[in-house]
């Protein structure tokens, strides 16, 4: 006989594009339940919270966390945002599930796990990649050792993005700029498989508001092995990984950090594909599942999608936007490396 696990409330703080596919993908889990939705507006809370089947809807983050029959919050808005929404969801005791980049820079992140902590409440990085089982194979190839050692990492991720000003891709107040928003993805390739490198060098380009529109970088480790890393608002690429080892590579194909196949080539040509078995939704649901075992566990840290991955990842883009000249007045006023 087994127990019936528990039902959680989510909650959605922030009702934009993002939100629309991870709450898509939430319905597909028994134990989620659609309980509220909050926008600055409310008529666009309701619009929102109508259209997906919330229950409730709010138009002010207060009165969403205030509400005691919330479990769990997914902040969706601009990662401009995600410290002070993260403080104020951790305060009232509302585990934290909150898109990346987690924060503006290293201070941020480090304040909202000393406030998770202090509240003895869930925080976790909404880092989905991380839950993909397209990308844990790749990670289980390479730990496996049967590539042989790692040696070089080339990700990137790059489309031709319209050039609005006050858009939030474009505008330095809501943390605009390629690096933040989708450069984060080859970063975390290299984090995840090499770890923090020894030395960075960066080659930017900035668009007229300031903000960063195309950057690639370049990182040694101590051990030799290198990453090529770049993203870009201004031009498309192939959007995949590559893992060069000394007895063959790895490839995830294009959309690399979303459910995929993964093609290995070892040396002697043998070649094997493993294929993209995703079924349902975007893939959303892994991380979600993820979170709702964590509080299912009384947990405030995830053992995955550790606070220390996302520090060390905060680390790593604070590195790359101090040797590239990326500047963010309102939130780098304090910043220390």
């Amino acid at each position: 006989m087994t127990s019936q696990r528990k039902t959680y409330n989510w909650a959605v703080l922030g009702c934009g594009k993002i939100a629309r596919k991870f709450v898509s993908d939430l319905k597909l889990l028994p134990n989620a339940r659609l309980y509220a939705a909050a926008a600055r507006d409310l008529s666009r809370a309701q619009e929102f919270a109508g259209e997906l089947g919330f229950e409730v809807a709010y138009g002010s983050y207060e009165a969403l966390v205030s509400d005691p029959k919330v479990d769990v919050v997914y902040i969706a808005t601009p990662h401009s945002h995600h410290r002070e929404h993260a403080l104020l969801c951790l305060s009232h005791q509302k585990a934290v599930l909150c898109e990346k980049a987690l924060a503006m820079n290293s201070n941020e992140v480090n304040e909202m796990m000393a406030c998770a902590r202090e509240n003895n409440t869930f925080l976790m990085e909404a880092f989905w990649t991380m839950f993909q089982p397209s990308y844990q194979k790749a990670m289980e190839i390479l730990r496996s050792g049967e590539l042989g050692k790692l040696k070089i990492v080339r990700s990137d991720f790059a489309f031709n993005a319209p050039y609005l000003e006050d858009k939030r891709l474009y505008n330095v107040k809501l943390g605009g700029g390629s690096l933040l928003d989708i450069g984060i993805y080859p970063v975390f390739a290299a984090l995840t498989s090499l770890g923090l490198p020894e030395t960075i060098k960066t080659f930017a380009d900035f668009s007229p508001t300031g903000s960063e529109e195309s950057i690639s970088v370049i990182c040694k480790y101590a051990d030799g092995a290198m990453a090529n890393l770049t993203s870009s608002f201004s031009s498309y690429s192939p959007t995949q990984t590559e893992y060069f080892c000394e007895k063959g590579h790895m490839v995830l194909t294009p959309r690399w950090f979303t459910p995929t196949h993964i093609t290995v080539w070892k040396e002697g040509g043998e070649v094997t594909t493993y294929p993209n078995e995703h079924k349902q939704g975007f893939g959303y649901q892994y991380e979600a599942e993820h979170v709702m075992k964590c509080l299912d566990q009384n947990r405030i840290e995830s053992p995955v999608m550790s606070w220390q991955m996302s520090r060390d990842l905060m680390k790593f883009l604070d590195r790359i936007r101090i040797d590239a000249g990326i500047f963010f007045p309102d939130h780098d006023k304090n910043l220390f490396f």
